[in-house]
């Protein structure tokens, strides 16, 4: 009985090598682990000894992988495979997801992105983040402040879908001192690896502010100048319809818009930095400039809880009057 049992553990020992991806190096290391994502000229693998290990593809020589993936070669249309295995030098097998399994050899640097296909959706990539603060003050004033921000975009070949959105409540002594909530829809269409073009809606209501309601309409060319695992930064230029709703006066007029969204993970992955904004110049007289935008840091704590600080600027200025509302949010979050 002791023997068999031996014989099981020792198989098993041997076969959980074989059931890890195997990357080669061209200086010949070698480093087993799971492979997580290829994109902008890296190869994020995952491993038991080092955590998540960053490598350039342009140092691999070959490597293996025993589970499904999606391939994205010369272009912006995926392939399937079943399985990779190690090939010559700069080269890798690639064993289809169809009848027969057909195995092709294709070269390294043709492979520009490689995911882990989804159930539902395949070579989609999708990632958010959920930010949140209470503050409960109990002094001479009673003061309860609630701030809920969140954010997600879906990759999913050539289009992207970008929600954004926040909610802001506070109260003093049981009175409503700050109201407000935004969202965000974006949807990108990529004609390159680079080049897209962005269609979006946006709308703001405000219970305290001079303009009570904007609803923003917009359309126009978009960059990516990357966008991988490590960050990301797109510029975007957009011709707006803006509505705005106030007390006073209404207001509908179009703008030309400058906006840029850049995220970098720095400190060993470990601390993000993220900043976004967009600037809009008016064709009327009564307003001069809208800019509204945000800079943060993100700490993770672990794969997926995050502390986070941010500051928001949301800026209007017409005809002499300058409007502003700054905001700060120190808070928690989760990520995906």
């Amino acid at each position: 009985m002791w023997s068999r049992i031996l014989l099981m553990s020792s198989v098993l020992a041997w076969m959980v090598p074989a059931l890890a991806d195997t990357v080669w190096l061209n200086n010949g290391d070698r480093i087993t682990g799971d492979i997580v994502l290829l994109d902008g000229g890296k190869l994020a693998l995952k491993t038991k000894y080092a955590g998540q290990v960053l490598i350039d593809w342009k140092n691999i020589d070959t490597l293996r992988a025993d589970k499904p993936l999606m391939l994205r070669r010369d272009g912006l249309d995926s392939n399937r495979s079943n399985q990779l295995l190690a090939a010559g030098k700069g080269m890798v097998r690639v064993v289809h997801d169809e009848p027969g399994g057909k195995t092709t050899t294709v070269p390294l640097a043709s492979i520009t992105r490689m995911v882990h296909p989804r159930k539902i959706v395949r070579d989609a990539v999708w990632e958010g983040n959920l930010d949140a603060k209470l503050d409960l003050e109990r002094n001479e004033d009673r003061s309860d402040e609630f701030n809920f921000r969140a954010d997600s975009r879906i990759e999913y070949g050539r289009w992207r879908h970008v929600f954004n959105g926040e909610f802001e409540h506070e109260t003093k002594n049981d009175i409503v001192v700050d109201d407000n909530w935004q969202l965000e829809y974006d949807i990108d269409r990529f004609f390159t690896n680079h080049w897209f073009l962005r269609t979006g809606v946006e709308h703001q209501q405000d219970a305290f502010d001079f303009v009570r309601r904007q609803t923003i309409l917009g359309t126009g060319p978009g960059y990516r100048f990357w966008d991988n695992e490590l960050g990301r930064f797109d510029l975007i230029t957009q011709i707006n319809r803006i509505k705005y709703r106030s007390e006073i006066d209404d207001l509908e007029f179009n703008s030309l818009s400058i906006a840029w969204d850049y995220k970098r993970l720095i400190w060993g992955t470990r601390l993000e930095f993220y900043t976004s904004a967009e600037t809009h110049l008016p064709m009327i007289d009564k307003v001069d400039y809208v800019i509204d935008g945000e800079v943060g840091l993100r700490y993770s704590l672990n794969s997926w809880a995050r502390l986070s600080l941010l500051y928001e600027l949301d800026q209007t200025r017409g005809q002499g009057v300058l409007d502003s509302d700054r905001r700060y949010l120190i808070g928690v979050g989760v990520a995906w």
